[in-house]
């Protein structure tokens, strides 16, 4: 059996009880915060004490908390999500139409935000204590600090509001007919200001991360032998250190999808975007459980799925990790 198929088999046996967890105390969480559904609709759209009993009793809540959960766990081990009382819709189906939006707002983010912020983090790690490392670390800095919602706000100010070059909200020209590569570019148009807003942040983090490996690798034995053999440069800097630090930054694209995820719930709502994130933010307005779960569960298993692939991928660049989960089975 395979090294790679060993590690794959081991993460996916401990996300069975991570799924639980999550699924469990996110239940108990919104029942902590109080109301429900019915609270929400009748405060929307006013309804009379009759109304408000019989609502409760088609929607299920009018059972204790317990026997909720049990009934919503014993659904999901028949892969049903259950029902939107927001929407009005099975849960699966609004979760599989906004699953790709969301996804190809984090997968783009992701790919400029781990690429150029690695490429400046090799930049800055070139030459650690330069004044192009120090320009380059303090405007990490910065950025980093930057709240997501208002780097997006005032990213839509700028290029939207004032300029008029971008989109201001939504995934695509409603009503356009656009049809092909058309509609390809009309989306990538709209995509530029929540994929830039939810990219700069972590930029500047795997720029910092890939800087400080450098850093660290500059100092080891085989780069000054490396030197002392008469390697150009470049040569020592691409396919030594680079290589080299380039691991932990790899690390940290698994640990930095959940909080992507997260910072995608902002993102989306400040830019209209319809992902997981517009959802979420209605379900919560609807005191949707379900959906709210259903959200969750979705972000949890996603999440999983990203760092697998990350493992994998870290296994492949450094053989003790496969090692390791072949002498642990």
């Amino acid at each position: 059996m395979s090294r790679t198929w060993l590690l794959l088999r081991r993460r996916l046996i401990g996300s069975v009880p991570v799924i639980l967890i999550v699924v469990v105390g996110t239940f108990f969480l919104l029942e902590a915060a109080g109301g429900d559904a019915v609270d929400a609709y009748a405060g929307e759209v006013g309804a009379d004490a009759g109304l408000i009993e019989q609502l409760r009793q088609q929607w299920g809540l009018n059972e204790s908390p317990l026997t909720r959960l049990a009934t919503y766990l014993w659904a999901l081990l028949h892969l049903d999500l259950g029902w939107s009382v927001a929407f009005s819709r099975p849960i699966s189906g609004l979760l599989m139409e906004r699953l790709p939006n969301t996804l190809l707002l984090m997968g783009t983010s992701t790919a400029l935000s781990f690429g150029l912020g690695s490429l400046l983090g090799v930049v800055a790690g070139a030459r650690p204590g330069s004044a192009r490392d120090r320009v380059l670390s303090m405007g990490a800095l910065v950025l980093y600090a930057v709240p997501g919602f208002w780097l997006g706000l005032v990213l839509a100010l700028f290029f939207s509001v004032q300029l008029g070059w971008l989109p201001l909200a939504g995934i695509e020209t409603i009503a356009s007919g656009l049809t092909g590569w058309a509609r390809a570019a009309d989306i990538a148009r709209h995509l530029v200001l929540p994929a830039s807003a939810l990219a700069l942040i972590y930029l500047a983090l795997y720029l910092r991360v890939m800087r400080s490996g450098m850093a660290e690798v500059w100092r080891m034995d085989f780069i000054r032998t490396a030197r002392a053999k008469g390697l150009a440069r470049r040569r020592i800097v691409l396919r030594h250190v680079a290589r080299n630090a380039l691991l932990p930054v790899v690390t940290m694209l698994g640990v930095q999808s959940a909080q992507m995820l997260g910072g995608s719930v902002v993102i989306e709502s400040v830019f209209g975007y319809p992902g997981l994130g517009l959802l979420a933010e209605s379900a919560v307005r609807g005191r949707d459980t379900p959906l709210l779960l259903g959200i969750v569960l979705l972000s949890v298993v996603t999440v999983i799925v990203v760092n697998l692939v990350v493992d994998i991928v870290y296994a492949l660049l450094d053989p003790r990790v496969g090692a390791e989960a072949e002498g642990a089975r």
